[in-house]
Formats: structure tokens, C-alpha cells, sequence
């Protein structure tokens, strides 16, 4: 199903809502991926998404896809599966498919993306360092877009504070932009994870980065503008959060400097003023928001994960070995052990080989 969904999204023109159509009428996008013109049209599509269709699907091979993401040590997420980002699929478009290098954790819920000018002054570099250390050793996850500037800023101190970050990207997880961030990238990887909807090779294009600012925003609890001009890509994604009814901050600059213009015209509408750490902190009322995640016990919850338990041990074991011992589908072996590695059951320790977590090696030799 995973590799169907991978499909779908690769065709121009074929997002959430039309998905939902598909899979209303067919029950499942592995019928909807081989229907017919007519089918489809009885779907309820419109002319434009079945040419889309007709013209694109004979060139994509959905499990070749699949395929390659797991040979790179990347996750396919799809907006079925348990371990979507819960926060991502409250706004209207989220993506259906989204591409993880990396980690997400379930403490990743509490994050909050700070974003701006990719020249930013002395000033600018200052307070998000400043602020950005504060939010890491409060216990939130910082998320920003890899771009030069404030967003390298912003990965960087996080990862110098010793907290987690997550880069979403306006390309593929393989194809990094701007390639001075390669490193960065590597260290973002073992910390955190980079992100994205785009197909794993894709390369940067324009048009893609207003949109992959709706997914930084929709991941978190809120968007932090630290220094921003008044045409700064950074007001795109301060837009997305307040669309999705997030919380909006900015740092107040200079009325004499262009690189905070922007910044100051948000908090003008309404953006809450930020001098320190405490004023975004008190305003998420973090208590109550840390009160909704929910731990649960890592004991398995159904067969399947029973059985890929039986599959693996303190030692690292290989996907390709575990799907070979449990007789499973790879895309439902993937997907299940991106979860229970969410749940803290087990460990991925790189190149997509698996192992039990301390307590887990407790479970199973009780079992």
C-alpha cells in the first residue's frame, strides 16, 4: 500500500483530496493505482487529475520507489500510518507521503520552527542563538529548512545544546540544498531527521519551497521569526501557522534596519513579542501541552509486532533479515518498526539494522 501511495504522490495534480476521493471509492489506493479512465472518472475525479494520471503513470514504477528509500536508509511515511507526525496531519493539506532521514520521536510533538532572513546581521545571529538555546534546554525540538542564514543558525545551536532538530527540506532527503550544509545535514541526521515530500532524488526547485514551509509549520506548536525583511521567505511560513492556527512569535528589531522589517510588521498584526525564551514557553503553557503526549507501556499491542520482537535481539539485525525471518511484506515490516521505534521498543542503530531496546531485551527473555 505504502509503494501505491508513493505513486500517487509523484503525480502532478494528485494530493490529499483527491487521494481521499480514490480511496473512498476504491477502499485502497492498490485498486485505485490499476482502475481505468472510466473508474477513476466514476471516482469522482475531475479531467485534469485523470490526464495527470494517464500521462504519468506508465513512467513510475510505485515499488521500485519503495524500494530505493529503504536501500538509503529512508523512511516512507504515509498519512495512515501510526507514526505520521500527529500535529502534521491536523492542518488542511497536509502531505500524504513524506520521506524521513533520520529520526522522529515522540518528544519531536513538542517543537517549534524558527525561521528567517538568509542574511541575517550580528543582531539576528545573536538572539537566535540565544533563544534557540533556551527552547532546546526547555525540552523543545527545533525544526527549520536547511537554508543559509537564520535556519543554519538555528540547527546548528540546537545541535551545539545538545537537543534535537528536524530539517524540512524544499528537495529530496538525498539532494541537500544548499550543498555548503552537507555536514550539518550529517549531523542533523544523527539528532533529528530531515524531512520531506518530495521524491528522495528530487532537486531543489521554486516552487517547492513555499509549500514545504506549510509542512515546518504544521509540524509545530508554533513559528519563530527571529529577523526577517519585509519580502523574506520566512513571513510565508509565519502565514502557514497562523492559517493552521498555530501560534506566531517574532523578535523585535531596529526600525531603522530592513532585515527586521518584517519581523516588526508581524508582531504590528498581532505576532507575539519575544525578548526571551520565557515569553514563547509561558505562551505554549508548555505543562499542559507536554500533558498530551501519550507514553504507553513497550509492550507489544499486536501480533505483528510480537512477531518482528521474536525477529530481533541486542544484536543488530538487517530489515532485509527480519522480513525474511517473519515471512512479512517489506512495506509492512518498514512501517511497523518505524513505530515501535517511536515507542521506545527498539533502536535503529543505522543502515536500517534494528535492535531491541534494555527493555525490550527484559520482555523478551521474560517471554
Amino acid at each position: 500500500m505504502t509503494a501505491c501511495y508513493i505513486g500517487f504522490s509523484l503525480i502532478p495534480g494528485i494530493g490529499r483530496a483527491r487521494l481521499s476521493l480514490l480511496e473512498s471509492y476504491f477502499g485502497n489506493l492498490a485498486i485505485a493505482w490499476r482502475a481505468n479512465t472510466a473508474e477513476l472518472a466514476q471516482a469522482g475525479l475531475d479531467i485534469a487529475a485523470m490526464r495527470s494520471i494517464e500521462y504519468w503513470r506508465p513512467k513510475i514504477e510505485p515499488e521500485r520507489e519503495l524500494e530505493k528509500a529503504l536501500k538509503a536508509d529512508v523512511r516512507v511515511l504515509t498519512n495512515t500510518d501510526r507514526a505520521y507526525p500527529i500535529r502534521l496531519k491536523e492542518i488542511y493539506d497536509y502531505p500524504p507521503v513524506l520521506y524521513v532521514k533520520g529520526t522522529l520521536l515522540a518528544e519531536d510533538e513538542l517543537s517549534i520552527a524558527v525561521v528567517g532572513t538568509r542574511k541575517p546581521t550580528i543582531y539576528g545571529r545573536q538572539v537566535t542563538e540565544e533563544l534557540v538555546a533556551g527552547l532546546t534546554g526547555s525540552g523543545l525540538t527545533i525544526c527549520s529548512g536547511l537554508a543559509r542564514g537564520i535556519d543554519t543558525i538555528a540547527h546548528q545551536t540546537a545541535l551545539n545544546n545538545g537537543g534535537r532538530t528536524l530539517a524540512v527540506l524544499g528537495s529530496g532527503v538525498n539532494v541537500i540544498y544548499p550543498s555548503e550544509n552537507t555536514a550539518l545535514a550529517k549531523r542533523i541526521i544523527e539528532n533529528g531527521a530531515l524531512i520531506s515530500e518530495c521524491a528522495i532524488d528530487a532537486g531543489p526547485r521554486a516552487e517547492n519551497f513555499p509549500r514545504r514551509n506549510r509542512i515546518l509549520s504544521g509540524l509545530t506548536l508554533g513559528t519563530l521569526v527571529t529577523e526577517a525583511g519585509r519580502s523574506s521567505g520566512a513571513l510565508i511560513t509565519a502565514d502557514n501557522a497562523l492559517e493552521q492556527n498555530r501560534e506566531v512569535f517574532a523578535v523585535p528589531g531596529s526600525i531603522l534596519s530592513a532585515q527586521s522589517a518584517g519581523a516588526n510588521r508581524l508582531i504590528q498584526q498581532g505576532a507575539k513579542l519575544v525578548r526571551q525564551t520565557s515569553d514563547i514557553i509561558d505562551e505554549l503553557n508548555m505543562e499542559s501541552v507536554a500533558g498530551q503526549l501519550e507514553f504507553k507501556e513497550l509492550l507489544p499491542e499486536n501480533d505483528m509486532e510480537k512477531q518482528l520482537l521474536k525477529c530481533l535481539s541486542a544484536e543488530p539485525v538487517h530489515i532485509d533479515e527480519v522480513c525474511r525471518v517473519s515471512r512479512l511484506p517489506t512495506a509492512a515490516v518498514s512501517s511497523t518498526l518505524a513505530m515501535m521505534e517511536l515507542k521506545g521498543m527498539i533502536k535503529q542503530l543505522g543502515g536500517m539494522n534494528y535492535a531491541l531496546s534494555r527493555q525490550n531485551k527484559e520482555y523478551k527473555t521474560a517471554n
